[in-house]
């Protein structure tokens, strides 16, 4: 079922909310919702600096990010990688407010203290189950 990133990304182009599964220190799971964007041949998103999913990245930069279509509930994409580049400060916040667009119209509110993961996706698959019976 794995397919090629270039056909999943138009999943995380659009703005549907994702999840992004990173490893805590014990080895455990830890999933939360983000905004995604992709850049280039890169998955990208971002998060609060030194927030439990920035020390996880760090520590381990394996992640999983899955998405769903809200309007087909039944199609879902998912994207396994290793975030390969993390950027703070101003050389951040074009991307930070690129994904933020995406989703309000409009930069991001936050201006400090944020960090942005660039994903190099390993493994991408899509499903859509709404034709089935």
């Amino acid at each position: 079922m794995a397919q090629s990133w270039e056909s999943v990304r138009r999943s995380f182009e659009a703005a549907n909310v994702a999840h992004v599964a990173t490893l805590m220190p014990d080895g455990s799971p830890h999933s939360v919702p983000v905004w995604v964007g992709v850049e280039g041949d890169d998955l990208a998103f971002f998060s609060i600096a030194r927030s439990v999913k920035d020390r996880n990245i760090q520590a381990d930069p394996r992640v999983a990010l899955s998405i769903v279509d809200p309007a087909n509930m039944l199609s879902h994409a998912a994207v396994r990688g290793r975030v390969h580049r993390r950027l703070e400060g101003a050389e951040a916040m074009p991307i930070v407010d690129r994904i933020a667009r995406k989703y309000t119209g409009k930069p991001y509110d936050i201006r400090t203290g944020i960090a942005v993961f660039l994903v190099d996706p390993v493994r991408s698959w899509s499903v859509d189950y709404s034709g089935r019976e």
